[in-house]
């Protein structure tokens, strides 16, 4: 992974910058794989306690966001994006980083996520130190009825 020749700019999100997210969603997640939400699933999301999300802007553009919940002692990752062609440039990492301190802030002990098993954030996690503690066969089911399975990850907040 290279860094970026530009600041990236972790802020928080608000509710006008859902039609960011949106796009995002749209052009970040394969069809194939069944993964993206809907613009009214992210709605709803937000709308229950313990929920937030940041986003990446680069020259105030957004170019990827993170989703992510806590409940008590726990915290969740539950969508973290970037567009297909500000990838590979370090904005992925931030993003993990300020989801890690944020649920930190909250008083998470643990952070989880789920992703599928070939997707190549996977390494991204990894490399945050998050070990792979299962797997959900026959998770995600792509458009043309193909099945894949998801990995569930976790790490400590300490």
């Amino acid at each position: 992974m290279s860094t970026a020749p530009w600041p990236i700019e972790i802020v928080h999100g608000q509710p006008a910058d859902l039609r960011a997210v949106n796009a995002i969603i749209a052009e970040a997640f394969d069809p194939r794989f069944g993964e993206a939400w809907t613009p009214s699933q992210c709605m709803g999301m937000l709308a229950l306690p313990g929920v937030w999300f940041t986003l990446a802007c680069i020259d105030g553009r957004p170019v990827g966001f993170a989703l992510a919940r806590t409940v008590l002692n726990e915290g969740e990752l539950l969508l973290l994006a970037i567009l297909p062609t500000m990838r590979r440039r370090g904005i992925g990492g931030a993003l993990l980083r300020s989801v890690i301190a944020d649920a930190r802030d909250r008083g998470a002990e643990m952070l989880h996520l789920e992703v599928r098993a070939n997707n190549d954030a996977v390494q991204l996690y990894r490399s945050a130190g998050f070990s792979k503690i299962g797997e959900r066969r026959d998770y995600y089911r792509g458009h043309d009825g193909k099945l894949f399975d998801a990995h569930t990850f976790s790490r400590t907040l300490d």
